[in-house]
């Protein structure tokens, strides 16, 4: 176990991602000419890698930073600072044809399901469309190809003809999942995939990433605040708080053994389902770090 990093030397299995000195500030502007004052400093210096196959935990409470690391990775926000090298190719300085290819193998899985899909699409076009950017498969393949990806994702095919708004938010998020796996990627970023779930369809949306992970040998970087379920799908937890990480190490190790306060605090929040047996609380006063 580490504090304050989540990076793995490991000379037989190189990391399919890694991610050094990782910063993203927002500007504070104000005033009529909105002069910037200062910066939300929502990344502070983040390192970790992900191994091929792999699901890499990264939890947090609600503000410390997680999503913006995952759009940062993936250049959905510009980052400030630092360096994502994804199979050995700088990502931030990809541009033109290279930075087309990595779209290709990193993807994302939103918080959302009903907002990330657009409502005035049907499913075969939220599905197909990458599928045609990318020139995958012309159009006399794509409805084959989109039902084969429905089905492989637990939807019926008939799904395809339908608008967003026909289905339920466990449905929708298959969907969302459908959509990244079309392009056939090698790394997906899953931005808290079941937080917006009933219990019973998150236990299904987990399942269905674990075993498309079998098949397709696929790595995550899994986002949650939720330690139950970074317990059940990573092999490895890095916490985060105020934009840095400040505990890391083997899933056993951070559940069983947490060293940083705040890794303490926040696995004593975890519900205890047996109600004959008691969970002390420990407070975290917030210490500068």
């Amino acid at each position: 176990m580490s504090l304050g990093s989540a990076v793995v030397s490991s000379p037989q299995t190189p990391p399919i991602l890694q991610v050094r000195g990782l910063k993203t500030y927002f500007p504070i502007r104000k005033g009529v000419l909105q002069r910037t004052v200062g910066y939300v400093k929502a990344i502070d210096g983040v390192d970790f890698d992900v191994l091929p196959g792999e699901t890499l935990g990264l939890v947090g409470e609600s503000g410390c930073g997680k999503t913006t690391v995952g759009r940062s990775i993936l250049r959905l926000i510009p980052a400030t600072e630092g360096s994502v090298i994804f199979d050995g190719q700088e990502v931030f300085g990809a541009s033109g044809t290279s930075l087309r290819a990595l779209r290709r193998q990193m993807q994302i899985v939103f918080q959302d399901p009903g907002g990330s899909l657009n409502p005035r699409m049907r499913v075969a076009g939220i599905v197909g469309e990458p599928l045609l950017v990318h020139g995958i498969v012309g159009k006399d393949r794509l409805r084959h190809e989109v039902e084969q990806i429905l089905i492989k994702c637990g939807m019926p095919t008939a799904a395809a003809d339908r608008y967003p708004h026909e289905f339920s938010g466990g449905q929708k998020q298959r969907i969302g999942i459908a959509r990244a796996l079309a392009l056939r990627p090698r790394f997906i970023v899953c931005d808290e995939p079941t937080s917006a779930l009933d219990v019973s369809v998150q236990a299904q949306i987990l399942n269905l990433l674990q075993d498309l992970q079998k098949e397709l040998g696929l790595s995550y970087l899994f986002i949650s605040h939720d330690m139950a379920v970074i317990n059940q799908m990573c092999r490895r937890i890095a916490v985060m708080y105020k934009g840095k990480i400040v505990e890391a190490g083997p899933r056993g190790e951070i559940i069983n053994n947490p060293q940083h306060p705040y890794t303490q605090s926040l696995l004593s929040a975890v519900p205890e389902p047996d109600p004959r047996r008691k969970r002390v609380r420990v407070a975290f006063a917030g210490a500068a770090m």
